[in-house]
């Protein structure tokens, strides 16, 4: 179990009692503060989180564990490190997490997208193979916008509208848009899923709440005291968010469009039921790289 401590309690050790350690001392520090926290991989983790606060590579750290904290670096490692202890993740930490190969800034109306995402974003590339065509995208419960924006990256003529009800996402996901380049051919809207949106699309793809309400108290600190409760909380059997979405697909998509969403574990067979409800026929399943089933597509 892990040994979290109250957002009052004071910092594991003073920044003072850093400078001057060097790299490989304050690995080691670190390390065993995140396991007695109940970390798994605390090293592992430890070395991102120098890396992250030293503004240094992994392989700096290890090719130098000589060098010594400056009391600017001293001060950045005892602040992340005290955060971290907490069960904070370090994305939120530093404000950003890498999607597809690309950088997200995240802010507290935004999920913090996890690599089982991608599996989406492998689904509808596997489908839509001509990437010079300029296809039209609509991603509902845009969050940081990674799925929309790695899309994108990877079809140069497409477009894409993104719907979150939540406007500091909508701004995120906007500003996240400007960054990579991609902010001419993506347009953000604050709205309650596909309400306020009209026109056909080729794909559809969205990532949405999935955890029934009642889990949610038993989820990693990581995810229930950090992520946004409304881009988790599925209703009472999670599926409250697929349900309002697949009314709207068969006005939203062009013939033989593309449906494409995340899905819990262990949801595929109701949610293959709630789209064909709906007039959608299933395509297929994919599954991320631990070989759980993580994405439904449908067609129109």
């Amino acid at each position: 179990m892990s040994q979290r401590r109250t957002q009052s309690s004071p910092p594991l050790l003073a920044e003072e009692g850093w400078v001057g350690a060097t790299f490989g001392t304050t690995l080691d520090t670190a390390a065993a503060a995140l396991a007695a926290a109940g970390f798994d991989e605390p090293r592992r983790r430890a070395r991102r989180l120098l890396a992250a606060a030293l503004g240094r590579s992994a392989a700096d750290l290890f090719a130098h564990p000589e060098h010594t904290l400056t009391a600017v670096g001293a001060a950045r490692v005892a602040a992340m490190l005290d955060r971290m202890t907490r069960h904070e993740p370090l994305s939120r930490i530093v404000g950003k997490r890498e999607f597809w190969g690309l950088e997200f800034g995240l802010s507290a109306d935004t999920l913090d997208p996890r690599p089982e995402s991608e599996t989406v974003v492998e689904a509808v590339l596997a489908r839509l193979p001509d990437r010079s065509r300029g296809y039209r995208f609509l991603d509902l419960g845009t969050g940081t916008g990674c799925l929309l924006l790695a899309l994108l990256s990877e079809f140069p003529k497409a477009t894409g509208v993104a719907v979150d009800v939540a406007p500091g996402a909508a701004r995120t996901a906007r500003h996240n848009a400007l960054m990579l380049g991609l902010g001419g051919r993506a347009h953000f809207v604050v709205g309650d899923w596909a309400r306020a949106v009209a026109g056909r699309f080729d794909a559809v793809i969205a990532n949405p709440p999935y955890i029934p309400t009642p889990a949610i108290a038993g989820l990693p600190p990581e995810v229930r005291d950090y992520d946004p409760r409304p881009a988790l909380d599925g209703g009472a059997d999670g599926l409250v968010a697929y349900r309002a979405i697949a009314a709207d697909l068969p006005r939203l998509l062009r013939p033989s469009g593309l449906f494409a969403a995340e899905i819990g574990m262990g949801q595929a067979e109701a949610v293959d039921a709630i789209l064909a409800q709906n007039g959608l026929a299933i395509d297929g399943f994919a599954s991320d790289l631990a070989g759980t089933v993580r994405c439904v597509v449908a067609r129109g």
